[in-house]
Formats: structure tokens, C-alpha cells, sequence
């Protein structure tokens, strides 16, 4: 028997800070917002955002906790599209590819949280 992802909770600092930049992102990668502060997407994948306690620290690369979540893309052009998107937008996002013919985009979100959006080819797992 296996389990499937169903769903995310991230928490943050500001979430007007979040809202606008998830608000920006989900859509653009199948996302629809749901409820406020809750978007699914066709596959029955639920983000759902809060707020931090006061006083938590930063996100940290091999802190505990969610070091990074990473969806999937139809192709290299869709990824490179939403990275030509992001910058237009001004949001930071680096676009990186990896043998055997992975394109890969790294978005950190304003708490630090990264977002991996990549394409792999048939046949290549997506793990790290």
C-alpha cells in the first residue's frame, strides 16, 4: 500500500507577505484558492497557510522542520516560462538543470521556505 501527499501547512510570519506571493505562484502551477488561506490543486494536493508564533526562528536550509517542497512540471519550457514570469514580477527564483535532462527552478518564499518546480524526463525519479 502506498500514501500520497495530501497536503501542506505553512506557516508564516507575515501572511499578507505570504498571500501575495503564493497567491502570484499557485496559480500559475494548477493551484486554485479553495477557501481563504487554503488552494488545491487537481491531484487533491492541499497547501494551507497560517500564522507563525512570534519569536520562531528563520527557515534554515538543515534546520528541522519542511526543508523544501517540490512539484512537478509537463516540460523544460513550462519551467522556464514561470521563471521568466517570476522575474518579471520581481520574485527571486533560480533556474538550474541537472543530467540527465532535469530543469529545475528554486523559488524561496518570504520566510525562506523554498519552492522546487522541475521537469524530469521519463524515467528519472524526482528525488534530491
Amino acid at each position: 500500500m502506498t500514501y500520497a501527499l495530501d497536503h501542506l501547512t505553512i506557516l508564516s510570519r507575515s501572511p499578507e507577505q505570504a498571500a501575495a506571493f503564493y497567491g502570484f505562484l499557485l496559480p500559475r502551477i494548477g493551484f486554485t484558492q479553495k477557501q481563504p488561506h487554503i488552494w488545491a490543486n487537481a491531484a487533491g494536493l492541499y497547501i494551507q497557510f497560517g500564522k507563525a508564533k512570534q519569536g520562531t526562528g528563520d527557515y534554515g536550509r538543515y534546520a528541522p522542520g519542511l526543508n523544501h517542497f517540490g512539484l512537478s512540471a509537463p516540460s523544460p519550457d513550462a519551467v522556464r516560462a514561470l521563471a521568466a514570469e517570476l522575474e518579471e514580477a520581481g520574485i527571486e527564483a533560480r533556474l538550474q538543470t541537472f543530467d540527465p535532462g532535469i530543469t529545475a527552478l528554486f523559488v524561496p518564499d518570504p520566510d525562506g521556505l523554498r519552492v522546487e518546480i522541475s521537469y524530469y524526463p521519463p524515467g528519472v525519479p524526482p528525488v534530491d
